[in-house]
């Protein structure tokens, strides 16, 4: 089992700030889409849509994913990370970035906001990448986890490329393709080079760590590495280079025999736990390695459309789009919050007093029984969702929504519940106490 190197960590004010963002971020889009409504039945890259979507990733996504990692780097590099003052300036200019971004799609204001923004971002990313590089070469142990998790950021870097010149392409008209075919090459970089692999890479360490597994195998990590880059490479230059169809199923072919390699890791972990009974963080975090499936099976279906632009050609790629941050994405971040983030305010509110006060478990720092109603009321919001999505049906879509906002102020309440807990110490008991002092005597 993973041991866990604390004397590392950075300090909270660096990774807390993070968490929080993300979970008005998260409320915010929740917003965002009640606004929009029957708006989220139009093309992928409307431009409420595509607020919408960067909020999500960028606001809530990506940024909770910055803040575990500079709390894991730790776990998955064993050093400390590189600059904590760098890791502050990049969340603040990567946090106005994504609401000036948001406001530049939702208003339309493509030509002069959206440059701004996104030359933002990418200045945000390029300090994250210099802090998270330097950690890195200063790590003691270089692993197929650390490359997992390395690959991804090359490809969160690429996908911002990408993002940058598109948006500087509103402006100047200079790429030879129009931005929507650029916007594909974004998309996969971004949700599957960077999301599906850094899940991948911190599964990898948290996964047999939070299940208690000893015995489970490693070796399909290597190959299932391998399959999704090449499967990524070979995808992204067909599309920029020379479009083929036979290229590009053989590099989602890959990259489905990389998820069903990982898929078996997971198994594996699972089937040798010895913790038993899943709870409220680890149930939804199974759940997606079964769902990640459905994105996958829509992309092969996508493949397969001649004009991309018919009616059925649009709602695959609307289903592949919300299956993939629905059901996959936010759907870890939601059991992932609850195995992290308590683990993180234990550590502040209580370490100090280990061994001197009778003090609660982590997992005593937020309502247990709301986040696992919270879990199981977005299941029903993403199929009805996804249903509501395929047959254009406002009240599925409604009922959805209302579901969703239940969950995003479950979701803030247990957040705030977190952030804001006071330390409860009892006494340690008589006997527990005596024997404590006979041993520190003896010693």
């Amino acid at each position: 089992m993973t041991k866990i190197h604390t004397q590392n960590a950075p300090d909270i004010r660096v990774v807390k700030p993070h968490f929080l963002f993300g979970a008005v971020s998260f409320a915010v889009a929740v917003v965002l889409m009640l606004s929009a409504q029957t708006e989220l039945f139009l093309p992928h890259y409307h431009n409420k849509i595509l607020a919408i979507v960067h909020v999500n990733l960028l606001g809530w996504a990506m940024m909770l994913v910055y803040g575990s990692l500079y709390q894991l780097v730790p776990v998955v590099f064993e050093t400390k990370l590189f600059s904590e003052t760098l890791a502050k300036i990049t969340f603040w200019i990567t946090g106005i970035s994504v609401f000036l971004m948001a406001y530049s799609f939702w208003t339309g204001r493509l030509a002069d906001a959206l440059v701004g923004s996104a030359v933002m971002m990418y200045s945000g990313l390029f300090l994250f990448v210099i802090n998270i590089g330097l950690t890195y070469r200063n790590a003691t142990i270089k692993n197929i986890k650390n490359f997992f998790i390395i690959a991804a950021i090359f490809w969160l870097f690429f996908a911002q490329t990408e993002g940058l010149l598109m948006a500087l392409n509103f402006k100047y008209n200079f790429l030879e393709a129009n931005n929507l075919y650029h916007l594909k090459i974004h998309a996969t970089a971004g949700l599957v080079g960077f999301f599906i692999q850094m899940i991948f890479g911190v599964g990898t360490t948290l996964i047999p760590m939070f299940l208690v597994s000893h015995q489970h195998s490693e070796k399909p990590l290597k190959p299932s590495f391998a399959l999704l880059n090449a499967g990524l490479l070979s995808i992204t230059l067909s599309w920029l280079y020379f479009p083929d169809r036979i290229i590009l199923t053989s590099g989602w072919t890959m990259i489905l025999l990389s998820v069903l390699l990982y898929v078996k890791f997971v198994y594996d972990a699972y089937r040798q736990r010895f913790k038993r009974k899943l709870d409220e963080g680890m149930q939804p975090t199974m759940l997606i390695f079964i769902l990640v499936f459905l994105p996958v099976i829509f992309g092969i279906l996508l493949l397969w459309q001649d004009n991309p632009h018919a009616p059925l050609a649009l709602t695959l790629t609307s289903l592949l789009l919300f299956s993939m941050i629905f059901g996959v994405i936010n759907l870890i971040i939601l059991g992932q919050t609850y195995k992290t983030i308590p683990f993180i305010i234990w550590l502040e509110r209580y370490q100090p007093y280990v061994g001197k006060y009778q003090i609660p478990l982590p997992k005593e720092v937020y309502n247990a029984r709301l986040a696992l109603w919270q879990y199981r009321l977005y299941l029903v919001f993403f199929f009805l969702f996804m249903w509501a999505i395929f047959f254009k049906n406002e009240a599925l879509l409604r009922t959805a929504l209302y579901i969703l906002a239940a969950v995003a102020i479950g979701y803030n309440f247990n957040m705030l519940k977190m952030f804001f807990h006071k330390p409860v110490l009892k006494p340690l008991e008589k006997k527990r106490y005596k024997k404590t002092a006979e041993s520190g005597s003896a010693v």
